[in-house]
């Protein structure tokens, strides 16, 4: 018997091939443990950097007022008119720089400095929508059931990242790994 060489089926799914997540092997490229930890430190810090000294500001106004004015009832105004306001401005700045950062690279502040982003796990370009939703809403769900949720934050779904797979429990929500960008 004679072998006829395959042809390709017609009706085969395309494939995409994703080459800037690829390395030279075709393989995904996962970000390592320690570019996620420098990553996550990094975007901390930028909370940090960036909430610490409006609450500074915020509590020396309250302070400066109630001294003045003798009154718990203007200490807890100042702080509610100058808190919600200041907080409110800030964390619009802060939130509109990682939303645009999420949806036209798929990194955080911290991620972007690192030189990770987020990826589908198949490699292809993870969208806005998925990484917010999946990655940031839905995990943050579990974090606000009090005393579980400090648990599952700092613990739980961290501790996933030393699986073989590297893959935390928000990247199995979202069906998305971490790679290098």
């Amino acid at each position: 018997m004679s072998t006829v060489p395959a042809e390709p089926n017609p009706y085969a799914p395309p494939k995409a091939e994703v080459a800037d997540h690829r390395g030279g092997d075709g393989q995904v490229q996962l970000a390592s443990r320690g570019a996620r930890l420098g990553a996550f430190a990094l975007d901390t810090l930028g909370y940090m950097l960036t909430f610490t000294p409006l609450l500074a500001a915020i509590s020396f106004e309250a302070l400066g007022r109630a001294a003045t004015a003798n009154d718990a009832a203007g200490m807890l105004n100042a702080i509610s008119m100058t808190g919600v306001t200041g907080f409110g401005i800030t964390l619009l700045i802060w939130a509109a720089l990682n939303i645009y950062l999420v949806a036209t690279n798929a990194q955080t502040v911290g991620k972007r400095l690192v030189g990770i982003k987020v990826a589908r796990t198949d490699g292809s370009r993870a969208g806005f929508a998925r990484i917010f939703w999946l990655r940031y809403v839905v995990n943050l769900l579990p974090s606000m059931i009090p005393f579980v949720g400090f648990f599952y934050s700092w613990l739980i779904d961290p501790l996933f990242v030393f699986g073989e797979s590297r893959r935390c429990i928000h990247d199995r929500i979202a069906d998305t790994i971490v790679v290098d960008a």
